[in-house]
């Protein structure tokens, strides 16, 4: 029997074009899994697709929940947000997939799991250190690194390639697309004119998700999202797990230009690169998460936790969702989140997320102490001492600065 090999099949032309490659030149069988993160019809005709180009087996894994529940949730309770901007639709998802390539791989046996991502972005990096961590003995094949095997270097040449392998599929050279990520939580578009920072993003072209927010209804919309634990768990009062509820914000927010992000970022491998990030569900989420922990977290809890989400978001995106910082990390977002429970109203305008209320069993905010009218909890006489105190050192170093101009000046 031959030696099999794990594809990361998403049905597009380069994973395509890599079957009768790995074929050919390593003569392994070729089982191919695709991941179903949420990215709808681009699943369609994968089978036959998979078949025609000499696969051996085809997985096709429904994970959306599990990537709700155990990726994008702990992303939620952290605010996870790359360079202040990005919501890592992509980072998080790509260790969920590599898992799955290795459990395959054991089950079929495998020595070796192969992914279709380039030699110049961050995707090799957190499908690789997945793999490390998971499964050490298994060989890792990226094609595009492979320059002395792999001599496609376009469209035309994966196309000319399949031809000569007698697969004729419905790819055209003239690709006017963007390169995109698509799952539950985001869409990803790189490419085009995007290459250029100095152009305007076509947005007429681009956008699947999401209107610009000067297309948006000239109406607002508003919103109760609920949460219990740091996960949401309820919308406008309906209670429905956290998929239905990125899928139903996703169209909401979508309609109202919520959730556009144009970045230039700093990828893992050195480079950097020009993306727009479509997200509108996840965007209302952290902001309706952050809205009810700042009514919730005493002032060294909140300001402790924004320095660990950062590290994690950028750990997540960095591909070390399975190291043991990571783990740590979640555990202490994990423990902060056991009192973040309650609802935050929203309002949806014009790409705008505008706070409506926020009410919680577990909040800080006392009106007997907050109110410019005094009450019993608070005596304004107190502040006096406090602000000596607190001021003690600035007090000191003036009288000591002065001392020494004094002399000085002697």
């Amino acid at each position: 029997m031959k030696e099999k090999v794990v594809l990361a099949y998403s049905g597009g032309l380069d994973t395509t074009a890599i079957i009768p490659w790995l074929k050919e030149t390593y003569d392994y069988d070729v089982v191919c899994c695709c991941i179903d993160l949420g990215q709808g019809n681009e699943l369609d005709g994968l089978e036959e697709r998979a078949k025609m180009s000499g696969a051996a087996k085809l997985y096709i894994l429904d994970v959306v929940d599990e990537f709700c529940d155990e990726y994008v949730a702990p992303c939620i309770q952290a605010d996870a947000t790359y360079e202040n901007e990005y919501l890592l639709g992509t980072s998080m998802a790509r260790p969920l997939i590599a898992k799955k390539l290795v459990e395959i791989a054991r089950k079929e046996g495998a020595v070796a799991v192969c992914h279709g991502a380039t030699g110049k972005g961050n995707d090799q990096v957190r499908f690789e250190l997945t793999i490390k961590a998971l499964a050490p003995d298994l060989k890792i094949i990226a094609p595009w690194r492979c320059t002395d095997t792999w001599k496609m270097q376009s469209r035309e040449d994966e196309i000319a390639y399949c031809q000569a392998h007698g697969i004729n599929l419905p790819f055209s050279s003239n690709d006017n697309s963007y390169s995109r990520d698509r799952n539950l939580w985001h869409i990803s578009h790189e490419g085009l004119e995007l290459e250029d920072p100095s152009q305007a993003p076509n947005y007429d072209h681009m956008l699947m998700l999401s209107v610009t927010p000067q297309n948006a209804p000239d109406e607002n919309y508003d919103l109760t999202i609920s949460f219990e634990k740091g996960i949401p768990v309820a919308l406008n009062g309906e209670a429905m797990k956290l998929s239905d509820i990125v899928k139903k914000l996703n169209v909401i927010g979508g309609k109202y230009g919520i959730g556009i992000v144009d970045i230039v970022e700093n990828r893992v491998v050195g480079m950097k690169s020009h993306g727009i990030y479509e997200t509108p569900g996840g965007t209302i989420l952290i902001a309706a998460h952050k809205q009810l922990e700042e009514l919730i977290h005493d002032r060294d809890t909140l300001a402790f936790k924004k320095t660990i989400d950062a590290r994690f978001a950028d750990l997540v995106y960095e591909g070390k969702w399975f190291t043991p910082l990571c783990d740590a990390l979640r555990a202490f977002v994990s423990s902060t989140q056991e009192y973040v429970t309650g609802d935050v109203k929203l309002r949806l305008y014009k790409g705008n997320i505008i706070k409506q209320g926020t009410t919680s069993p577990y909040s800080l905010y006392n009106e007997s102490i907050a109110s410019f009218t005094t009450g019993d909890l608070y005596n304004h006489h107190d502040a006096e001492g406090f602000i000596n105190l607190f001021g003690l050192s600035l007090k000191v170093r003036a009288m000591r600065m002065a001392e020494l101009e004094k002399d000085k000046n002697k």
